[in-house]
Protein backbone atom coordinates (compact mmCIF):
# COMPACT_ATOMS: atom_id res chain seq x y z
CA UNK A 1 0.00 0.00 0.00
CA UNK A 2 1.23 3.43 -0.75
CA UNK A 3 2.06 6.16 1.98
CA UNK A 4 -0.35 8.67 2.82
CA UNK A 5 -0.70 11.97 3.45
CA UNK A 6 -3.48 14.42 3.69
CA UNK A 7 -2.04 18.00 5.32
CA UNK A 8 2.26 17.57 5.04
CA UNK A 9 2.97 19.95 1.79
CA UNK A 10 6.00 17.64 1.25
CA UNK A 11 6.22 14.26 0.57
CA UNK A 12 9.28 12.07 1.37
CA UNK A 13 10.67 10.14 -1.24
CA UNK A 14 13.39 7.40 -1.57
CA UNK A 15 14.31 5.64 -5.22
CA UNK A 16 17.29 4.68 -6.80
CA UNK A 17 18.88 6.30 -9.52
CA UNK A 18 17.56 4.64 -12.72
CA UNK A 19 13.33 5.75 -11.13
CA UNK A 20 15.07 8.99 -10.46
CA UNK A 21 16.22 9.17 -14.13
CA UNK A 22 13.23 8.36 -15.54
CA UNK A 23 10.82 10.54 -13.10
CA UNK A 24 13.32 13.61 -14.57
CA UNK A 25 12.82 12.45 -18.34
CA UNK A 26 9.02 12.72 -18.01
CA UNK A 27 7.54 15.10 -15.38
CA UNK A 28 10.87 17.00 -14.69
CA UNK A 29 10.99 15.63 -11.19
CA UNK A 30 14.37 16.32 -9.47
CA UNK A 31 14.32 14.11 -6.42
CA UNK A 32 18.06 14.87 -5.08
CA UNK A 33 16.34 16.95 -2.72
CA UNK A 34 14.56 13.85 -1.42
CA UNK A 35 11.30 16.03 -1.35
CA UNK A 36 8.39 16.77 -3.89
CA UNK A 37 5.71 19.50 -3.70
CA UNK A 38 1.90 19.29 -4.27
CA UNK A 39 -0.28 16.39 -4.73
CA UNK A 40 1.72 13.58 -6.34
CA UNK A 41 1.21 9.55 -6.77
CA UNK A 42 3.59 7.78 -8.24
CA UNK A 43 3.35 4.25 -9.54
CA UNK A 44 5.88 1.80 -10.41
CA UNK A 45 6.16 -1.63 -11.20
CA UNK A 46 2.49 -2.10 -11.16
CA UNK A 47 2.20 -0.49 -7.82
CA UNK A 48 1.20 2.43 -6.36
CA UNK A 49 4.20 3.03 -3.99
CA UNK A 50 3.72 6.93 -2.96
CA UNK A 51 0.85 9.20 -2.42
CA UNK A 52 0.52 12.57 -1.40
CA UNK A 53 -2.96 14.72 -1.12
CA UNK A 54 -3.43 18.87 -0.45
CA UNK A 55 -6.11 20.25 1.44
CA UNK A 56 -7.79 21.01 -1.92
CA UNK A 57 -6.44 18.44 -3.88
CA UNK A 58 -7.27 14.71 -3.03
CA UNK A 59 -5.84 11.61 -4.72
CA UNK A 60 -7.65 8.15 -3.67
CA UNK A 61 -7.77 4.57 -5.10
CA UNK A 62 -10.78 3.97 -7.19
CA UNK A 63 -13.88 2.36 -5.23
CA UNK A 64 -14.79 0.22 -7.97
CA UNK A 65 -11.62 -1.68 -7.55
CA UNK A 66 -9.67 -0.81 -11.26
CA UNK A 67 -6.03 -0.14 -10.60
CA UNK A 68 -6.07 3.41 -10.82
CA UNK A 69 -6.82 6.58 -8.56
CA UNK A 70 -9.19 9.28 -8.65
CA UNK A 71 -8.09 13.09 -8.25
CA UNK A 72 -11.00 15.43 -6.78
CA UNK A 73 -10.31 18.84 -7.73
CA UNK A 74 -12.22 21.27 -5.20
CA UNK A 75 -14.11 23.79 -6.80
CA UNK A 76 -11.96 27.58 -6.92
CA UNK A 77 -8.58 25.82 -6.31
CA UNK A 78 -6.44 28.03 -7.45
CA UNK A 79 -2.83 27.52 -8.93
CA UNK A 80 -2.19 24.06 -7.46
CA UNK A 81 0.03 20.87 -9.44
CA UNK A 82 -0.32 17.26 -9.18
CA UNK A 83 2.22 14.85 -10.36
CA UNK A 84 0.97 11.25 -11.67
CA UNK A 85 4.13 9.85 -12.97
CA UNK A 86 4.22 6.07 -14.07
CA UNK A 87 7.18 4.05 -13.96
CA UNK A 88 8.49 1.00 -15.22
CA UNK A 89 11.44 -1.39 -14.13
CA UNK A 90 10.85 -4.84 -14.32
CA UNK A 91 11.25 -6.68 -17.73
CA UNK A 92 7.86 -8.25 -18.74
CA UNK A 93 5.54 -5.97 -16.54
CA UNK A 94 2.79 -5.53 -18.61
CA UNK A 95 -0.40 -3.30 -16.79
CA UNK A 96 -3.79 -1.32 -17.23
CA UNK A 97 -4.67 1.57 -15.12
CA UNK A 98 -7.69 3.87 -15.20
CA UNK A 99 -7.24 7.46 -13.89
CA UNK A 100 -10.49 9.66 -13.04
CA UNK A 101 -10.00 13.54 -12.66
CA UNK A 102 -13.01 15.55 -11.36
CA UNK A 103 -12.05 19.12 -11.83
CA UNK A 104 -14.25 21.45 -9.70
CA UNK A 105 -15.79 24.84 -11.20
CA UNK A 106 -13.89 27.68 -11.39
CA UNK A 107 -10.78 26.07 -10.49
CA UNK A 108 -7.10 26.16 -11.94
CA UNK A 109 -5.37 23.43 -11.90
CA UNK A 110 -2.06 21.89 -13.74
CA UNK A 111 -1.72 18.13 -14.05
CA UNK A 112 1.74 16.39 -14.86
CA UNK A 113 1.91 12.56 -16.05
CA UNK A 114 4.18 10.63 -17.88
CA UNK A 115 5.21 7.10 -18.08
CA UNK A 116 9.15 5.88 -18.97
CA UNK A 117 9.63 2.21 -19.20
CA UNK A 118 13.24 0.71 -18.63
CA UNK A 119 13.44 -2.49 -20.21
CA UNK A 120 16.98 -4.30 -20.37
CA UNK A 121 15.53 -7.78 -20.73
CA UNK A 122 13.71 -9.65 -23.22
CA UNK A 123 10.59 -9.91 -22.52
CA UNK A 124 7.62 -7.26 -24.07
CA UNK A 125 7.00 -4.15 -20.74
CA UNK A 126 3.81 -2.51 -21.58
CA UNK A 127 1.83 -0.02 -19.93
CA UNK A 128 -1.69 1.12 -20.72
CA UNK A 129 -3.65 3.89 -19.18
CA UNK A 130 -7.12 5.33 -19.46
CA UNK A 131 -7.59 9.14 -18.22
CA UNK A 132 -11.06 10.63 -17.84
CA UNK A 133 -11.45 13.89 -17.25
CA UNK A 134 -14.56 15.74 -16.17
CA UNK A 135 -13.91 19.28 -16.13
CA UNK A 136 -16.21 21.88 -14.15
CA UNK A 137 -17.94 25.13 -15.37
CA UNK A 138 -15.21 27.80 -15.98
CA UNK A 139 -12.47 25.07 -14.79
CA UNK A 140 -9.23 25.70 -16.13
CA UNK A 141 -6.66 22.58 -16.80
CA UNK A 142 -3.04 22.60 -17.92
CA UNK A 143 -2.22 19.25 -18.30
CA UNK A 144 1.32 17.20 -19.80
CA UNK A 145 2.17 13.69 -21.09
CA UNK A 146 5.62 12.50 -21.80
CA UNK A 147 6.29 8.64 -22.89
CA UNK A 148 9.96 7.47 -23.12
CA UNK A 149 11.48 4.35 -23.26
CA UNK A 150 15.02 3.20 -22.36
CA UNK A 151 17.22 -0.20 -21.90
CA UNK A 152 19.70 -2.44 -23.78
CA UNK A 153 17.35 -5.48 -24.21
CA UNK A 154 15.41 -6.36 -26.84
CA UNK A 155 12.23 -6.44 -25.29
CA UNK A 156 9.92 -4.48 -26.80
CA UNK A 157 8.83 -1.09 -24.73
CA UNK A 158 4.88 -0.14 -25.44
CA UNK A 159 2.72 2.78 -24.23
CA UNK A 160 -1.12 2.69 -25.24
CA UNK A 161 -2.26 6.33 -23.91
CA UNK A 162 -6.65 6.84 -23.89
CA UNK A 163 -7.83 9.99 -23.09
CA UNK A 164 -11.53 10.84 -22.79
CA UNK A 165 -12.51 14.92 -21.62
CA UNK A 166 -15.66 15.41 -20.89
CA UNK A 167 -15.69 19.61 -21.26
CA UNK A 168 -18.50 21.60 -19.12
CA UNK A 169 -19.58 25.70 -20.08
CA UNK A 170 -16.70 27.89 -20.20
CA UNK A 171 -13.82 25.55 -19.39
CA UNK A 172 -10.67 25.08 -20.63
CA UNK A 173 -8.01 22.33 -21.35
CA UNK A 174 -4.79 22.64 -22.90
CA UNK A 175 -3.10 19.23 -23.59
CA UNK A 176 0.50 19.01 -24.70
CA UNK A 177 0.98 15.10 -25.81
CA UNK A 178 4.76 14.07 -26.07
CA UNK A 179 6.43 11.07 -27.21
CA UNK A 180 10.25 11.63 -26.39
CA UNK A 181 12.14 8.54 -27.60
CA UNK A 182 12.59 4.83 -27.19
CA UNK A 183 8.82 3.66 -27.57
CA UNK A 184 8.80 0.60 -29.60
CA UNK A 185 4.92 1.57 -30.31
CA UNK A 186 2.04 3.23 -29.29
CA UNK A 187 -1.40 3.72 -30.38
CA UNK A 188 -2.89 6.61 -28.73
CA UNK A 189 -6.86 7.77 -28.45
CA UNK A 190 -7.82 11.17 -28.07
CA UNK A 191 -11.83 12.19 -27.37
CA UNK A 192 -13.11 14.81 -26.73
CA UNK A 193 -16.45 16.74 -26.19
CA UNK A 194 -16.90 20.34 -25.43
CA UNK A 195 -20.00 21.95 -24.19
CA UNK A 196 -21.22 25.45 -24.38
CA UNK A 197 -17.86 28.19 -24.93
CA UNK A 198 -15.72 25.70 -23.88
CA UNK A 199 -12.10 25.72 -25.46
CA UNK A 200 -9.82 22.73 -25.97
CA UNK A 201 -5.86 23.01 -27.48
CA UNK A 202 -3.71 19.81 -28.20
CA UNK A 203 -0.09 19.92 -29.06
CA UNK A 204 1.02 16.63 -29.94
CA UNK A 205 4.50 15.97 -30.52
CA UNK A 206 6.21 12.48 -31.78
CA UNK A 207 9.97 11.21 -32.29
CA UNK A 208 9.77 7.36 -33.74
CA UNK A 209 13.35 5.94 -34.90
CA UNK A 210 14.54 2.35 -35.86
CA UNK A 211 11.41 0.13 -36.58
CA UNK A 212 9.17 1.99 -34.35
CA UNK A 213 5.52 2.29 -35.14
CA UNK A 214 2.88 5.52 -33.76
CA UNK A 215 -0.47 5.68 -34.15
CA UNK A 216 -2.64 8.58 -33.54
CA UNK A 217 -6.18 9.47 -33.61
CA UNK A 218 -8.28 12.42 -31.92
CA UNK A 219 -11.61 13.07 -32.15
CA UNK A 220 -12.69 16.34 -30.97
CA UNK A 221 -16.73 16.71 -30.80
CA UNK A 222 -17.67 20.42 -30.15
CA UNK A 223 -21.20 20.27 -29.58
CA UNK A 224 -21.74 23.73 -27.60
CA UNK A 225 -22.27 26.84 -29.28
CA UNK A 226 -19.23 29.15 -29.24
CA UNK A 227 -16.61 26.05 -28.56
CA UNK A 228 -13.26 25.85 -30.29
CA UNK A 229 -10.57 23.76 -30.55
CA UNK A 230 -7.26 23.78 -31.88
CA UNK A 231 -5.35 20.60 -32.64
CA UNK A 232 -1.31 20.80 -33.33
CA UNK A 233 0.96 17.82 -34.53
CA UNK A 234 4.28 17.60 -35.10
CA UNK A 235 6.53 14.64 -35.60
CA UNK A 236 9.87 13.28 -36.77
CA UNK A 237 9.95 9.92 -38.40
CA UNK A 238 13.49 7.99 -38.60
CA UNK A 239 15.22 5.30 -40.00
CA UNK A 240 12.64 3.10 -40.69
CA UNK A 241 9.51 3.99 -38.37
CA UNK A 242 5.67 4.28 -39.30
CA UNK A 243 3.44 7.11 -37.96
CA UNK A 244 -0.02 7.57 -38.85
CA UNK A 245 -2.08 10.41 -37.43
CA UNK A 246 -6.02 10.37 -37.94
CA UNK A 247 -7.19 14.19 -36.35
CA UNK A 248 -10.84 14.60 -36.80
CA UNK A 249 -12.84 17.58 -35.48
CA UNK A 250 -16.45 17.34 -35.43
CA UNK A 251 -18.89 20.56 -35.28
CA UNK A 252 -22.40 20.26 -34.23
CA UNK A 253 -23.26 23.90 -33.22
CA UNK A 254 -21.53 27.05 -33.88
CA UNK A 255 -18.39 26.90 -33.29
CA UNK A 256 -14.22 27.16 -34.55
CA UNK A 257 -11.99 24.17 -34.95
CA UNK A 258 -8.33 24.44 -36.72
CA UNK A 259 -6.32 20.91 -37.32
CA UNK A 260 -2.57 21.21 -38.35
CA UNK A 261 -0.30 18.22 -38.98
CA UNK A 262 3.53 19.06 -39.89
CA UNK A 263 6.13 16.00 -40.33
CA UNK A 264 9.89 15.60 -40.84
CA UNK A 265 10.50 12.06 -43.00
CA UNK A 266 14.12 10.68 -43.00
CA UNK A 267 15.66 8.31 -43.94
CA UNK A 268 13.68 5.18 -44.80
CA UNK A 269 10.09 5.77 -42.58
CA UNK A 270 7.32 6.08 -43.39
CA UNK A 271 4.25 8.84 -42.74
CA UNK A 272 0.45 8.95 -43.22
CA UNK A 273 -1.21 12.38 -42.14
CA UNK A 274 -5.28 12.48 -42.98
CA UNK A 275 -7.24 14.84 -40.91
CA UNK A 276 -10.77 15.18 -41.15
CA UNK A 277 -13.59 17.75 -40.50
CA UNK A 278 -17.07 17.55 -40.37
CA UNK A 279 -19.47 20.30 -40.12
CA UNK A 280 -23.17 19.34 -38.55
CA UNK A 281 -24.17 22.92 -38.35
CA UNK A 282 -24.22 25.90 -40.85
CA UNK A 283 -22.38 28.00 -38.18
CA UNK A 284 -19.42 25.49 -37.83
CA UNK A 285 -16.16 26.76 -38.71
CA UNK A 286 -13.81 24.49 -38.62
CA UNK A 287 -10.06 24.07 -41.11
CA UNK A 288 -7.69 21.63 -41.35
CA UNK A 289 -4.37 21.24 -43.18
CA UNK A 290 -1.10 18.60 -43.84
CA UNK A 291 2.66 18.44 -44.85
CA UNK A 292 5.24 16.03 -44.90
CA UNK A 293 8.86 16.57 -46.08
CA UNK A 294 12.55 16.42 -45.05
CA UNK A 295 14.58 18.92 -43.40
CA UNK A 296 15.41 22.29 -45.31
CA UNK A 297 19.07 21.60 -46.85
CA UNK A 298 19.34 25.29 -46.58
CA UNK A 299 18.91 25.17 -42.97
CA UNK A 300 21.35 22.10 -43.05
CA UNK A 301 23.97 23.81 -44.91
CA UNK A 302 23.96 27.01 -42.61
CA UNK A 303 24.55 25.23 -39.18
CA UNK A 304 27.52 23.34 -40.82
CA UNK A 305 28.79 26.56 -42.32
CA UNK A 306 28.97 27.79 -38.26
CA UNK A 307 31.00 24.19 -37.34
CA UNK A 308 28.49 21.67 -36.54
CA UNK A 309 28.76 18.43 -38.45
CA UNK A 310 25.41 16.70 -40.63
CA UNK A 311 24.28 14.92 -37.58
CA UNK A 312 24.72 17.48 -35.35
CA UNK A 313 23.00 19.81 -37.36
CA UNK A 314 19.89 17.67 -37.76
CA UNK A 315 19.40 17.57 -34.29
CA UNK A 316 19.76 20.79 -33.40
CA UNK A 317 16.81 20.98 -36.18
CA UNK A 318 14.63 18.78 -34.79
CA UNK A 319 15.17 19.91 -31.38
CA UNK A 320 13.73 22.97 -32.48
CA UNK A 321 10.95 21.58 -34.42
CA UNK A 322 9.60 19.73 -31.44
CA UNK A 323 9.45 22.03 -29.27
Amino acid sequence: MPTDSKTNQTAQIDIEAVSKRLLKAVADIDLDAGKMEGAFNLRRDGDSVERFSTKNIEIRARADGKPGIDVVVKPGTQGESVHIPVILTESGMNEMVYNDFIIGDGADVTIIAGCAIHNCGHDRSEHDGVHTFMIGKGAKVRYSEKHYGEGEGTGERVLNPTTNVHMAEDSFIEMELTQIEGVSSTIRDTVAHLGRGARLSVVEKLLTHDSQTAVSNIDIHLDGEDSSARIISRSVAKDHSKQEFRPVAIGNAGCRAHIQCDSIIMDHASVRSIPAIEANHADAQIVHEAAIGRINNDQLIKLETLGLTEEDAEQVIINAFLE
